[in-house]
């Protein structure tokens, strides 16, 4: 891996480009997408402990063959909470359990759905030395080949074939044996995490309730912004105390599932535009959300860096988007609370690392012309964001590409206003 993330001094030794984010003191980058989050889940099928990446339209489409469920199955209520704005998730499951089988094959992965297996032999009427093999899903028919012997039978996308049985008319053969696996520990969310730790997504979703669990995902991401250079969110459930612009905690609860809005948050944030954002977002999933607040218990929940969703009439709505950064320093001031400011900050540091990597890493020589071409790659780069209205008065005079204190290192300074979405109105009426 290559190195990244901030720096105090300039004595880095691996290669790879080091971006500092700070407020102004008191006194040709390719504009890369939006849309995608990494999720753990506890499934009954589908590949194990392995990511798997599914887009909305994959999701809408092959839900059973990717998942075990029908869309509008109960058991999908999680993914449908993502795909309400998602464009890809990058998901891993967590468990790992027996596989259902039969005399004849034995389920693709394991876990309790395989059980809803069935496969139908009966004679061709054809050709009557032939079989006809259907495989049911659901009592629905997902698979069918005419075969004179079962060596000839194709695995499927439910169903790996045992090729030395000798095939028989049957009324019906029904896979058992299929098992979800035990419960979920912190060891396998953190094998999760060295799984996805290569890939490329801005949010990050932590669905459990474990408070250790909360912890790792934290840290993970803490180390992977400061000191690996990838920048990314992380949505978790009731924890404020991160006290970090990665962070953002959901605080309220859903009656059918306390943490279930983290799926619901985590896909809105991930395919937000940098510039735009969800405060005031209608809520349109389909949890029921539970808003015990009064106007002084939003205002102090505002304070300590909780996301929350209130009523606005009859509709639930995102209050502000905010994370949980509260401990402002000179370096990082209250702007790093806004999840607007912080997709800007993060596009511009993982688009200008693509670029250096990609375009100038071991490639072009650290002399004058080199450092201006970087430069201009930068300022065109920079008035993207303009034209895309994620950043104001942009000074390109004000960026500066200069030679670091290494043969090898170039020292970039690239001062940017990031742009907030109207939030407060202050209006004085003059009556004459």
């Amino acid at each position: 891996m290559l190195g990244g993330g901030n720096f105090k001094i300039q004595n880095k030794v691996f290669p790879g480009a080091y971006i500092n984010f700070i407020n102004r003191t008191a006194s040709g980058a390719a504009m890369g997408d939006r849309g995608t989050a990494a999720i753990p889940l506890r499934l009954s099928w589908g590949p194990e402990k392995q990511t798997f990446e599914v887009t909305a339209e994959e999701f809408q489409n092959n839900s059973k063959e990717l998942f075990g469920y029908s869309y509008d199955a109960e058991e999908m209520l999680p993914v449908r909470e993502l795909f309400q704005n998602l464009k890809k998730g990058i998901f891993y499951r967590l468990n790992s359990g027996v596989q259902a089988s039969c005399d004849y094959g034995t389920a693709r992965f394991s876990g309790e759905r395989g059980n809803s297996l069935m496969l139908v032999i009966s004679k061709n009427v054809d050709e009557n030395f032939k079989y006809d093999v259907r495989v049911l899903f659901d009592g629905r028919e997902v698979d069918a080949q005419t075969v004179s012997e079962a060596s000839e039978l194709k695995d499927n996308r439910y169903v790996l074939f045992k090729k030395d049985g000798t095939l028989a008319e049957n009324a019906g053969l029904t896979f058992t044996g299929g098992t979800d696996g035990s419960d979920i520990t912190g060891e396998d969310y953190s094998e999760f995490l060295s799984a996805v730790e290569s890939g490329s997504f801005q949010i990050l979703c932590c669905p459990s309730q474990e408070e250790s669990v909360k912890a790792l995902f934290a840290a993970f991401t803490k180390r992977m912004r400061d000191e690996v250079g990838v920048k990314f969110q992380t949505v978790l459930h009731q924890y404020t105390k991160a006290d970090h612009e990665g962070i953002i905690s959901v605080e309220n609860e859903a009656e059918e599932s306390a943490a279930g809005l983290v799926y619901w948050v985590a896909g809105a944030e991930a395919a937000c535009e940098i510039n735009k954002t969800i405060e005031n977002r209608k809520y349109n999933g389909e949890y029921t959300v539970k808003i015990p607040y009064t106007q002084a218990q939003l205002a102090d929940a505002m304070k300590a860096g909780k996301f929350l969703f209130h009523k606005v009439g009859s509709e639930i709505r995102v209050l502000t988007d905010i994370n949980t950064f509260v401990t402002y320093t000179d370096e990082k001031g209250e702007d790093f609370s806004n999840n607007q400011t912080v997709r800007v900050l993060d596009q511009i540091g993982n688009d200008i690392a693509e670029l250096f990597s990609s375009r100038y890493l071991g490639k072009m020589p650290n002399d004058n012309g080199g450092r201006i071409s970087l430069w201009n790659d930068i300022v065109t780069y920079g008035k993207q964001l303009v034209v895309l209205r994620a950043i104001d008065d942009f000074d390109t005079e004000a960026v500066t590409v200069d030679k670091g204190d290494g043969k090898r290192s170039v020292l970039v300074n690239f001062p940017v206003q990031p742009v907030n979405c109207m939030s407060i109105l202050y209006m004085t009426v003059v009556v004459s």
